[in-house]
């Protein structure tokens, strides 16, 4: 989870203030949290921008792979250095992605189920029949599909077929992080293959939002921050982002990286030129 701003330095302010331990959450970290904005009056010399070959493949749409080598030139310009890396596994992102996932929702969302947590149908005769209704009527359809895959993967006899190999595909894709940010600070790619949909475009057919997922994926699979930052329109006048990753604790750095994208662009808040 993270902010959603409408610039860089909003970005900062908000991470701020979320960020750093809490004593009642056990998944987070008792670690320093830096002063963010701090970070975003430094320039980018010294630091080394990587670009994913595999970001840049079949499927990528022309309109967005120009805003995008656009916004990586205008990084270029500001002091930082490129170099082409290598995240062979990414291929196995989605498919592992929504193995992953939906096990977890499957198991975490189990207690939601009327009587200790949730919605409760205060008109059920029966127990059972408060569980079916409760949980029917207050989770969505995509939490609902998320679950029934998840209850599949990790039921018997499908467990290694399916979890375990996805937890695999998992530590190959750690493991393509951990070597590229060995030769970089940032990773820059498209943040999807296409520009954002219209609205509501697509909202019956999840197998296109999944696929859509491809590039953004892998490095929640990781663990590893990232943003986006927006580099341009496309033709249609839908808006085209630009995806930074970095290696863990290092918010410092993508802010750094995206205050100075945002600033040579200049696309803060603005919206397209239409005819």
């Amino acid at each position: 989870m993270g902010p959603l701003t409408k610039n860089v330095t909003d970005c900062a302010l908000m991470m701020n203030v979320i960020s750093g331990h809490d004593r009642r959450d056990s998944t987070s970290i008792n670690r320093e949290v830096p002063d963010y904005t701090q970070a975003l009056s430094e320039g980018l010399a010294g630091l080394t921008v990587g670009i994913p070959a595999e970001y840049f493949g079949e499927g990528l749409d022309p309109e967005v792979e120009a805003a995008v080598r656009k916004g990586i030139a205008e990084l270029e310009a500001a002091g930082a250095k490129t170099v082409e890396v290598s995240l062979p596994h990414t291929r196995y992102g989605v498919a592992a992605y929504y193995i992953i996932a939906p096990a977890e929702a499957s198991s975490n969302l189990a207690r939601f189920d009327g009587v200790r947590y949730g919605r409760r149908d205060q008109e059920a005769g029966t127990l059972i029949e408060m569980f079916r209704k409760s949980r029917s009527q207050g989770f969505g359809p995509e939490v609902k599909r998320r679950i029934i895959i998840g209850t599949y993967a990790l039921s018997s006899g499908y467990y290694d077929a399916y979890y375990k190999k996805a937890s695999q595909a998992r530590t190959l894709i750690v493991e393509d992080y951990r070597a590229a940010f060995s030769q970089c600070h940032v990773l820059a790619s498209p943040v999807t293959p296409t520009p954002a949909w219209a609205m509501g475009a697509n909202a019956d057919d999840p197998l296109s939002i999944y696929l859509s997922d491809a590039l953004t994926i892998p490095n929640n699979l990781a663990g590893l921050p990232g943003m986006s930052v927006p580099c341009g329109f496309s033709s249609a006048g839908l808006p085209i982002g630009l995806q930074l990753q970095a290696s863990h604790f290092q918010e410092e750095t993508l802010l750094r990286m995206a205050f100075n994208l945002e600033q040579r662009l200049g696309l803060a808040g603005r919206k397209p030129d239409l005819a």
